[in-house]
């Protein structure tokens, strides 16, 4: 061969017929990957919003996203194809070119191409827009998904079967996260990063937490609990109502373990009222109504229910208002459904009830004096603490149970990266607390 015309021959047709092919090659490498980040990065809730808003590309996204596995094995098993074929290529044609050197410069050359085009662009695009490229890209992937399903089942098959012999066993219809975690992550990081407000957290983790608690961990215990005898003159229960803070107030007789009934104020007043107007004096329709007549049954209520099917039977009966008892039957609360809405909202004040019930005050060291019987997760709400709740329910009630004893006024423990103070005593009960982290 003239060698004039050597250098030429090396850049015929199939040279840049090559060459094309790998520019393509590199193109569907770059598909490939931004299809795989756009699916698995796509929102599901918005993909299902978007589909009851017609998407048809919606609809086709979340159905491939239902079998993940066999998903990401299409998506790679095509990647994988289409980069090793543009690197064969590639190598042969500047071998072609170069002789033995191609090889290290085809691997340059190639690694600098898909790592740019075929890996990080595509990737951050779809990333940036994972929803609107999921949409796009899910008709061509449901048909590739469909081609290469025998070959993926396949694979499928063969990566158990060894997983198996390391002793993993594997799940393919199980979630990676539950939807409520997944909801309550995504909150904690978006308070981190200040797109969250700590209200609106609360107030939604509060919600999806009502399946979780039971009325044990938020009633008003029955040591608490503000009675009337029903044995007691009517003047008297009158009396006892007019200066309560609370409109329903429990009956008991006898022994305050014996709930008879629960009168509610109005219901009290419009019976004097009715035995008014028909023309007895106030004293005498005083002594004249029978306390139980008036009366509501009382509602008892399981401890362990949760604060969601409370709820739900609360609404159902229109009532605000359930006694708890323990599995003997014997009362141990109280529990109203503004006890259950706190949980949401967080602390519920009225014109009656002491604004200092809702401060914290402030120590010389930097701490907080804690009523004891605060609960654990109003504490945390209120400082954006995390003390554990799960084997404890009040303040009081976890130092007791880290110290396994019942300490003494002055005594100093630090449990969890916080130092608990024991201020003061009632008796057994530890009644105020000074804490304030480490």
């Amino acid at each position: 061969m003239d060698p004039l015309t050597s250098e030429p021959a090396l850049l015929d047709a199939a040279f840049w017929i090559t060459a094309g092919g790998i520019v393509v090659l590199l193109f569907m490498s770059g598909f490939f990957s931004g299809s795989e980040t756009a699916l698995t990065a796509a929102s599901r809730g918005k993909l299902r919003a978007a589909a009851d808003r017609g998407s048809t590309g919606a609809v086709r996204a979340l159905e491939l996203t239902e079998d993940s596995e066999r998903l990401i094995g299409s998506v790679l098993l095509g990647n994988n194809v289409v980069n090793i074929l543009a690197t064969s290529l590639a190598t042969a044609l500047l071998t072609r070119v170069f002789g033995p050197n191609g090889v290290a410069l085809a691997t340059l050359v190639m690694t600098t191409l898909v790592l740019i085009f075929a890996e990080v662009l595509p990737k951050t695009y779809a990333i940036t827009n994972p929803e609107t490229t999921a949409s796009f890209v899910a008709r061509p992937i449901k048909i590739i998904v469909i081609l290469f399903s025998p070959v993926v089942s396949a694979v499928r098959y063969f990566v158990r079967g060894v997983l198996r012999v390391f002793g993993v066993q594997t799940d393919p219809d199980s979630q990676i996260l539950a939807v409520r975690e997944e909801i309550a992550g995504a909150l904690q990081l978006g308070h981190s990063e200040g797109v969250v407000l700590k209200e609106d957290r609360d107030r939604i983790l509060g919600a999806l937490d009502l399946a979780e608690r039971t009325v044990e961990e938020v009633m008003l215990h029955r040591s608490s609990i503000e009675m009337i005898d029903a044995d007691q003159p009517a003047a008297d229960i009158l009396r006892r109502c007019l200066e309560s803070t609370h409109t329903r107030l429990p009956l008991f007789r006898d022994d305050p373990e014996n709930i008879v009934g629960v009168i509610h104020a109005k219901d009290l007043l419009r019976a004097m009222h009715h035995v008014v107007s028909d023309g007895a004096s106030l004293s005498d329709g005083v002594t004249r109504v029978d306390i139980m007549d008036v009366a509501m049954p009382p509602y008892f209520v399981p401890e362990t229910t949760t604060l969601d099917d409370q709820m739900r039977q609360f609404l159902k009966r229109k009532s605000h208002f359930a006694l708890v008892v323990d599995e003997y039957g014997a009362l141990q609360g109280l529990l109203t459904l503004e006890d259950i809405l706190e949980e949401i909202v967080g602390e519920i004040a009225d014109e009656h009830d002491d604004e200092e019930d809702y401060a914290f005050e402030r120590t010389a060291d930097g701490g907080f004096l804690i009523d004891g019987s605060m609960t654990i997760r109003d504490l945390n709400r209120a400082h954006d603490w995390n003390l554990p709740d799960e084997e404890a329910n009040t303040v009081a009630g976890l130092v007791i149970h880290d110290a396994q004893i019942i300490p003494t006024e002055g005594q100093v423990f630090s449990f969890h990266g916080f130092r608990f103070e024991v201020v003061a005593k009632d008796e057994n009960r530890i009644s105020i607390l000074n804490i304030r982290p480490l």
